[in-house]
Protein backbone atom coordinates (compact mmCIF):
# COMPACT_ATOMS: atom_id res chain seq x y z
CA UNK A 1 0.00 0.00 0.00
CA UNK A 2 2.86 2.27 0.46
CA UNK A 3 4.48 1.46 -2.28
CA UNK A 4 1.54 2.63 -4.28
CA UNK A 5 0.80 5.92 -2.42
CA UNK A 6 4.71 6.57 -2.90
CA UNK A 7 4.04 5.69 -6.99
CA UNK A 8 1.05 8.65 -6.67
CA UNK A 9 2.89 11.06 -5.24
CA UNK A 10 5.50 10.57 -8.04
CA UNK A 11 3.24 10.48 -11.33
CA UNK A 12 0.87 13.50 -9.39
CA UNK A 13 3.87 15.33 -9.03
CA UNK A 14 4.89 14.94 -12.37
CA UNK A 15 1.72 15.45 -13.91
CA UNK A 16 1.16 19.11 -11.84
CA UNK A 17 4.98 19.84 -13.15
CA UNK A 18 4.15 19.62 -17.23
CA UNK A 19 0.57 21.44 -16.35
CA UNK A 20 1.80 23.83 -14.21
CA UNK A 21 4.84 24.61 -16.43
CA UNK A 22 2.05 24.84 -19.32
CA UNK A 23 -0.22 27.40 -17.30
CA UNK A 24 3.64 29.48 -16.84
CA UNK A 25 4.35 29.65 -19.76
CA UNK A 26 0.89 30.57 -21.48
CA UNK A 27 0.45 33.23 -18.41
CA UNK A 28 3.52 34.88 -18.85
CA UNK A 29 3.21 34.94 -22.52
CA UNK A 30 0.33 36.77 -22.34
CA UNK A 31 1.69 39.22 -20.06
CA UNK A 32 4.72 39.57 -22.67
CA UNK A 33 2.56 40.72 -25.21
CA UNK A 34 0.36 43.04 -23.20
CA UNK A 35 4.14 44.49 -22.97
CA UNK A 36 4.32 44.67 -26.45
CA UNK A 37 7.56 41.86 -26.00
CA UNK A 38 8.00 40.53 -29.82
CA UNK A 39 6.97 36.76 -30.09
CA UNK A 40 10.83 36.12 -30.29
CA UNK A 41 11.99 37.26 -27.09
CA UNK A 42 9.14 35.19 -25.95
CA UNK A 43 9.89 32.11 -27.95
CA UNK A 44 13.73 32.50 -26.66
CA UNK A 45 13.15 33.06 -23.08
CA UNK A 46 9.63 32.08 -21.65
CA UNK A 47 9.07 28.99 -23.61
CA UNK A 48 12.21 27.61 -23.69
CA UNK A 49 12.01 28.41 -19.74
CA UNK A 50 8.61 26.10 -19.91
CA UNK A 51 10.29 23.46 -21.65
CA UNK A 52 13.02 22.91 -18.78
CA UNK A 53 10.95 23.70 -16.08
CA UNK A 54 10.15 20.31 -15.40
CA UNK A 55 13.68 19.65 -15.25
CA UNK A 56 14.49 22.87 -13.55
CA UNK A 57 12.09 22.39 -10.56
CA UNK A 58 13.15 18.56 -9.71
CA UNK A 59 16.78 19.53 -9.48
CA UNK A 60 16.20 22.93 -7.44
CA UNK A 61 13.54 20.71 -5.16
CA UNK A 62 16.14 17.70 -4.85
CA UNK A 63 19.02 20.33 -4.34
CA UNK A 64 17.30 22.21 -1.98
CA UNK A 65 16.14 18.85 -0.25
CA UNK A 66 20.00 17.75 -0.01
CA UNK A 67 19.38 15.06 -2.13
CA UNK A 68 22.20 15.74 -4.59
CA UNK A 69 22.18 12.31 -6.60
CA UNK A 70 19.03 12.79 -7.77
CA UNK A 71 19.77 16.42 -8.42
CA UNK A 72 22.72 15.69 -10.66
CA UNK A 73 21.13 12.34 -12.07
CA UNK A 74 18.07 14.02 -13.73
CA UNK A 75 20.21 16.15 -15.43
CA UNK A 76 22.28 14.16 -16.83
CA UNK A 77 19.61 11.25 -17.46
CA UNK A 78 17.38 13.74 -19.23
CA UNK A 79 20.41 14.69 -21.66
CA UNK A 80 20.85 10.82 -22.46
CA UNK A 81 16.96 10.71 -22.41
CA UNK A 82 17.12 13.56 -25.04
CA UNK A 83 20.15 12.10 -27.48
CA UNK A 84 19.79 8.22 -27.41
CA UNK A 85 16.10 8.01 -26.51
CA UNK A 86 14.06 11.23 -28.13
CA UNK A 87 16.43 11.55 -30.91
CA UNK A 88 16.75 7.60 -31.44
CA UNK A 89 13.44 7.24 -32.01
CA UNK A 90 12.42 10.32 -33.84
CA UNK A 91 14.70 9.18 -36.27
CA UNK A 92 13.48 5.69 -36.21
CA UNK A 93 9.92 6.94 -37.63
CA UNK A 94 11.34 9.31 -40.00
CA UNK A 95 15.35 10.83 -40.83
CA UNK A 96 15.98 13.83 -38.82
CA UNK A 97 17.86 16.91 -40.97
CA UNK A 98 20.20 18.46 -39.36
CA UNK A 99 21.05 22.39 -40.09
CA UNK A 100 24.25 23.80 -40.60
CA UNK A 101 23.86 26.03 -37.21
CA UNK A 102 23.74 22.42 -35.29
CA UNK A 103 26.70 20.90 -36.86
CA UNK A 104 28.89 24.08 -36.73
CA UNK A 105 28.08 25.46 -33.03
CA UNK A 106 25.18 24.09 -30.90
CA UNK A 107 26.35 20.25 -30.92
CA UNK A 108 30.15 21.17 -29.94
CA UNK A 109 28.47 23.20 -27.61
CA UNK A 110 26.41 20.34 -26.37
CA UNK A 111 29.89 18.42 -25.92
CA UNK A 112 31.57 21.10 -24.51
CA UNK A 113 28.54 21.70 -22.01
CA UNK A 114 29.52 17.77 -21.00
CA UNK A 115 33.33 17.89 -21.22
CA UNK A 116 32.31 20.82 -18.62
CA UNK A 117 30.67 18.50 -15.84
CA UNK A 118 32.50 15.60 -16.77
CA UNK A 119 35.64 17.61 -15.42
CA UNK A 120 33.87 19.33 -12.81
CA UNK A 121 32.27 16.36 -11.43
CA UNK A 122 35.63 13.89 -11.25
CA UNK A 123 37.44 16.06 -8.52
CA UNK A 124 39.40 13.05 -7.49
CA UNK A 125 40.25 12.14 -10.79
CA UNK A 126 41.57 15.65 -11.85
CA UNK A 127 42.52 17.40 -9.02
CA UNK A 128 42.87 14.42 -6.04
CA UNK A 129 40.42 15.60 -4.13
CA UNK A 130 38.79 13.21 -1.24
CA UNK A 131 35.42 13.15 -2.75
CA UNK A 132 33.50 14.35 -5.90
CA UNK A 133 31.83 17.95 -5.49
CA UNK A 134 30.32 20.67 -8.02
CA UNK A 135 30.60 23.24 -5.91
CA UNK A 136 28.62 26.61 -6.01
CA UNK A 137 31.63 28.83 -7.68
CA UNK A 138 31.23 26.30 -10.56
CA UNK A 139 27.52 26.60 -10.49
CA UNK A 140 27.82 30.22 -10.93
CA UNK A 141 30.46 29.18 -13.93
CA UNK A 142 27.77 27.35 -15.33
CA UNK A 143 24.92 29.94 -15.28
CA UNK A 144 27.70 32.15 -17.08
CA UNK A 145 27.96 29.90 -19.77
CA UNK A 146 24.43 29.71 -19.65
CA UNK A 147 24.28 33.55 -20.40
CA UNK A 148 26.65 33.27 -22.76
CA UNK A 149 24.52 30.65 -25.00
CA UNK A 150 21.62 32.87 -24.69
CA UNK A 151 23.27 35.83 -26.15
CA UNK A 152 24.63 33.61 -29.10
CA UNK A 153 20.61 32.45 -29.27
CA UNK A 154 18.92 35.86 -29.34
CA UNK A 155 21.94 36.52 -31.88
CA UNK A 156 21.33 33.81 -34.42
CA UNK A 157 17.50 34.50 -34.25
CA UNK A 158 18.10 39.01 -34.74
CA UNK A 159 19.96 37.18 -37.86
CA UNK A 160 17.37 35.08 -39.27
CA UNK A 161 20.43 32.85 -39.74
CA UNK A 162 18.84 29.65 -38.16
CA UNK A 163 15.17 28.55 -38.28
CA UNK A 164 14.80 26.95 -34.57
CA UNK A 165 13.17 30.01 -33.49
CA UNK A 166 10.73 29.98 -36.98
CA UNK A 167 6.76 29.29 -36.72
CA UNK A 168 6.57 30.00 -32.96
CA UNK A 169 3.67 29.60 -32.58
CA UNK A 170 0.87 32.68 -31.81
CA UNK A 171 0.63 33.90 -28.30
CA UNK A 172 -3.03 33.56 -26.73
CA UNK A 173 -3.66 37.19 -25.50
CA UNK A 174 -5.72 37.00 -22.26
CA UNK A 175 -7.04 39.12 -19.96
CA UNK A 176 -4.65 40.79 -17.36
CA UNK A 177 -5.87 39.46 -14.37
CA UNK A 178 -6.74 35.77 -16.14
CA UNK A 179 -2.58 36.02 -17.40
CA UNK A 180 -1.62 36.78 -13.74
CA UNK A 181 -3.52 34.28 -11.95
CA UNK A 182 -2.48 31.42 -14.35
CA UNK A 183 0.71 32.31 -14.02
CA UNK A 184 0.82 31.66 -10.40
CA UNK A 185 -1.42 28.92 -10.43
CA UNK A 186 1.65 27.67 -12.68
CA UNK A 187 4.31 28.51 -10.41
CA UNK A 188 2.02 26.71 -7.81
CA UNK A 189 1.76 23.40 -9.19
CA UNK A 190 5.54 23.41 -10.39
CA UNK A 191 6.53 24.39 -7.22
CA UNK A 192 4.26 21.42 -4.95
CA UNK A 193 4.40 18.97 -7.96
CA UNK A 194 8.06 19.29 -7.70
CA UNK A 195 8.34 18.84 -3.70
CA UNK A 196 5.93 15.84 -4.31
CA UNK A 197 8.09 13.85 -7.31
CA UNK A 198 11.24 14.25 -5.43
CA UNK A 199 9.62 12.82 -2.26
CA UNK A 200 8.08 9.95 -4.60
CA UNK A 201 11.13 9.02 -5.99
CA UNK A 202 13.62 8.90 -3.02
CA UNK A 203 10.40 6.69 -1.13
CA UNK A 204 10.47 4.51 -4.31
CA UNK A 205 14.49 4.32 -4.13
CA UNK A 206 14.29 3.63 -0.30
CA UNK A 207 11.02 0.77 -0.72
CA UNK A 208 12.97 -0.88 -3.63
CA UNK A 209 16.51 -0.81 -2.02
CA UNK A 210 17.71 1.12 -4.60
CA UNK A 211 19.80 3.97 -4.59
CA UNK A 212 18.54 7.39 -5.79
CA UNK A 213 21.16 7.71 -8.38
CA UNK A 214 19.72 4.86 -10.35
CA UNK A 215 15.71 6.21 -9.91
CA UNK A 216 17.06 9.68 -10.92
CA UNK A 217 18.62 8.58 -13.92
CA UNK A 218 16.42 6.49 -15.05
CA UNK A 219 12.71 7.21 -14.16
CA UNK A 220 13.19 10.36 -13.03
CA UNK A 221 14.61 12.00 -15.93
CA UNK A 222 12.40 9.70 -18.25
CA UNK A 223 9.43 11.52 -16.95
CA UNK A 224 10.43 14.62 -16.81
CA UNK A 225 11.23 14.07 -20.73
CA UNK A 226 8.44 12.17 -21.86
CA UNK A 227 6.57 15.58 -22.68
CA UNK A 228 9.21 15.91 -25.41
CA UNK A 229 9.39 12.32 -26.18
CA UNK A 230 5.81 12.24 -26.93
CA UNK A 231 5.92 15.44 -29.29
CA UNK A 232 8.66 14.09 -30.98
CA UNK A 233 6.81 11.14 -32.32
CA UNK A 234 3.51 12.98 -32.62
CA UNK A 235 5.88 15.36 -34.92
CA UNK A 236 7.42 12.64 -36.43
CA UNK A 237 4.72 10.24 -37.70
CA UNK A 238 3.41 13.69 -39.51
CA UNK A 239 6.90 13.98 -41.22
CA UNK A 240 7.63 17.00 -39.36
CA UNK A 241 10.87 16.33 -37.80
CA UNK A 242 13.20 19.81 -39.32
CA UNK A 243 12.56 20.93 -35.09
CA UNK A 244 13.85 18.15 -33.73
CA UNK A 245 17.94 18.52 -33.35
CA UNK A 246 17.67 22.00 -32.41
CA UNK A 247 14.86 21.12 -29.59
CA UNK A 248 17.37 18.30 -28.12
CA UNK A 249 20.40 20.10 -27.99
CA UNK A 250 19.09 23.45 -27.23
CA UNK A 251 17.27 20.94 -24.28
CA UNK A 252 20.81 19.67 -22.99
CA UNK A 253 22.66 23.05 -23.20
CA UNK A 254 19.83 24.30 -21.03
CA UNK A 255 20.03 21.22 -18.52
CA UNK A 256 23.41 21.70 -17.76
CA UNK A 257 24.47 25.30 -17.69
CA UNK A 258 20.79 26.65 -16.35
CA UNK A 259 19.36 23.84 -14.12
CA UNK A 260 22.69 21.94 -13.03
CA UNK A 261 24.00 25.75 -12.47
CA UNK A 262 21.29 26.43 -10.51
CA UNK A 263 21.39 23.15 -8.46
CA UNK A 264 24.99 23.68 -7.86
CA UNK A 265 24.63 27.46 -6.62
CA UNK A 266 21.28 26.26 -4.16
CA UNK A 267 23.36 23.80 -3.05
CA UNK A 268 27.31 21.83 -3.78
CA UNK A 269 26.54 18.89 -5.25
CA UNK A 270 28.49 15.98 -3.75
CA UNK A 271 29.22 13.07 -6.68
CA UNK A 272 27.11 10.42 -4.46
CA UNK A 273 26.66 7.20 -6.48
CA UNK A 274 26.74 9.35 -10.05
CA UNK A 275 30.15 7.57 -11.39
CA UNK A 276 32.37 8.05 -13.64
CA UNK A 277 30.37 6.18 -16.39
CA UNK A 278 27.36 8.15 -16.26
CA UNK A 279 29.19 11.44 -17.01
CA UNK A 280 30.91 8.87 -19.12
CA UNK A 281 28.20 8.41 -21.17
CA UNK A 282 26.94 11.63 -21.23
CA UNK A 283 30.13 12.72 -23.42
CA UNK A 284 29.84 10.18 -25.13
CA UNK A 285 25.86 10.51 -26.07
CA UNK A 286 27.02 13.85 -27.34
CA UNK A 287 30.45 13.29 -29.30
CA UNK A 288 27.85 10.36 -30.89
CA UNK A 289 25.33 12.65 -31.97
CA UNK A 290 27.87 14.90 -33.56
CA UNK A 291 29.05 11.93 -35.70
CA UNK A 292 25.84 11.27 -36.34
CA UNK A 293 25.13 14.22 -38.14
CA UNK A 294 28.49 14.23 -39.56
CA UNK A 295 29.08 10.82 -40.35
CA UNK A 296 27.59 8.77 -43.27
CA UNK A 297 26.54 8.50 -46.77
CA UNK A 298 23.70 11.01 -45.92
CA UNK A 299 25.34 14.01 -44.43
CA UNK A 300 23.51 16.57 -42.79
CA UNK A 301 20.65 14.21 -41.52
CA UNK A 302 20.14 11.40 -38.90
CA UNK A 303 19.29 8.76 -40.56
CA UNK A 304 17.08 5.28 -39.38
CA UNK A 305 19.97 2.91 -38.99
CA UNK A 306 21.54 5.88 -36.52
CA UNK A 307 18.47 6.23 -34.98
CA UNK A 308 18.39 2.55 -34.03
CA UNK A 309 21.89 2.68 -32.91
CA UNK A 310 21.24 5.55 -30.15
CA UNK A 311 18.07 3.38 -29.04
CA UNK A 312 19.95 0.62 -28.74
CA UNK A 313 22.33 2.74 -26.91
CA UNK A 314 19.74 4.12 -24.17
CA UNK A 315 18.39 0.43 -23.50
CA UNK A 316 21.76 -1.06 -22.86
CA UNK A 317 22.77 1.80 -20.27
CA UNK A 318 19.06 1.35 -18.38
CA UNK A 319 20.31 -2.44 -18.39
CA UNK A 320 23.87 -1.42 -17.04
CA UNK A 321 21.57 1.11 -14.10
CA UNK A 322 19.17 -1.77 -13.20
CA UNK A 323 21.96 -4.55 -13.60
CA UNK A 324 24.15 -2.31 -10.99
CA UNK A 325 20.92 -1.12 -8.94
Amino acid sequence: MEIALLILKFVGGLFLIVKGADWLTDGASSIARKFNISTLVIGLTIVAFGTSAPELVVSSMAALSGETDIAIGNVVGSNLFNVLAIMGITALIAPVPVKSNNIKYEVPLAILASVTVFVMANDIMFDGAGANMISRVEGIVLLCFFLIFLAYTFAIARKGADEQTDGQAEVKVMPVWKSILLFLVGLGCLVFGGDTMVDGASGIALMLGVSQSGIALTIVSAGTSFPELVTSIVAARKGDTDMAMGNVVGSNIFNIFLILGVAATICPLGGGNITIVDYGMLLFSAVVLWMACTWGKVYHKVTRTEGAMLTLCMIAYYVYIVYNA
